[in-house]
């Protein structure tokens, strides 16, 4: 394989200490918003009941809570769900009271209270303790995720990577969260699957371009770590570019033709996609390299042995 000029490449490198205050501004601003506004959990995860209506003209919702208030349901959350004639009812579950009954309550009061036709479309109920279990599960997967893959790269690169690839990947799963947190969009399991996605895209990217690296290290005698990394960045950019716009148009499609039910999981890929394709080019590479990577990290055996064989050569 020809190995690109150091005039020939992309200097990646030089952007890395403005990329690096651009991420923790953005996770900082991520965990604020985590702490104050927290995530807006679905159903899934929080337990209560679900309820799907649709009407024949646009909804108005205004008066739909000021009904549902008068009736006891003050604790009902009310949003449009797909299309304006569409309304997703969402509430805490009521003790004693089964789903059917609650859903035709609900259906009887805004038939009486807003006068017009409702069709009752759809009735979800999840447990609080189902939730609860949900909520602990998806952490843990997340938190095992992360573990395996530091192991994993540590094993099969050096811990200078796998220390980099981490970070990127807890950077790339805490902004997408934060956006969750600062747009309101519902977080249900469909989000959660999307975000495990998410890391496995990342990590993927991130190996490419360690192992291109490490490749690097190992052919290019003259330069130093900065320019052998700006060179395997170079090198792996197109595959990168062309992986990164196959994806985005899939989940395009899905995004805007996919219906209201995966639109959270849309987002949360599309922009995982984003964030991981920055993180495994300005965050990965960017740690390794403050951590000191060098050629002497990744090929010590062979430093040895040219070191021993001088000696041996030296009258």
């Amino acid at each position: 394989m020809q190995i690109l000029k150091l005039k020939e490449t992309v200097a990646f490198m030089r952007y890395r200490k403005v990329a690096m205050v651009f991420s923790i501004l953005m996770m900082v601003a991520s965990i604020a918003s985590l702490a104050i506004n927290k995530l807006n959990f679905g159903l899934d995860f929080t337990g209560g009941v679900k309820v799907e209506v649709g009407f024949e003209q646009a909804a108005d919702l205004t008066k739909m809570r000021q009904v549902l208030d008068a009736n006891g349901f003050d604790d009902a959350v009310v949003q449009l769900f797909g299309t304006s004639r569409d309304v997703v009812i969402r509430m805490g579950e009521r003790p004693g009271v089964k789903a059917e009954t609650l859903g035709d309550q609900i259906l009887s009061v805004l038939k009486d209270g807003m006068s017009v036709n409702v069709e009752m479309r759809r009735i979800e109920f999840v447990g609080a303790s189902v939730g609860d279990e949900l909520t602990e599960q998806g952490g843990l997967a997340m938190l095992t995720a992360l573990i395996c893959i530091l192991v994993y790269v540590a094993f099969r690169f050096e811990w200078r990577f796998a220390l980099g690839s981490v970070f990127a990947l807890f950077h790339d799963v805490l902004l997408t969260l934060g956006l969750f947190s600062i747009l309101g969009i519902e977080f249900d399991l469909t989000v959660l699957a999307a975000i495990l996605a998410v890391i496995g895209y990342s990590l993927n990217d991130t190996i490419v371009v360690s192992d291109r690296i490490r490749e690097n290290f190992r052919k290019i005698r003259e330069g130093g770590p900065e320019e052998i990394i700006n060179i395997s960045l170079t090198q792996t950019l197109s595959r990168t570019f062309i992986t990164s716009i196959t994806t985005l148009l899939v989940l395009a499609a899905l995004f805007f033709k996919g219906g209201a039910l995966i639109h959270g999981f849309a987002t949360a890929l599309l922009f995982g996609v984003f964030v991981g394709t920055y993180s495994s080019i300005y965050v990965a590479s960017s740690i390794a390299l403050a951590l000191g990577i060098s050629k002497e990290d990744l090929i010590p055996e062979v430093v040895e042995k040219e070191g021993a064989d001088h000696e041996e050569m030296m009258p």
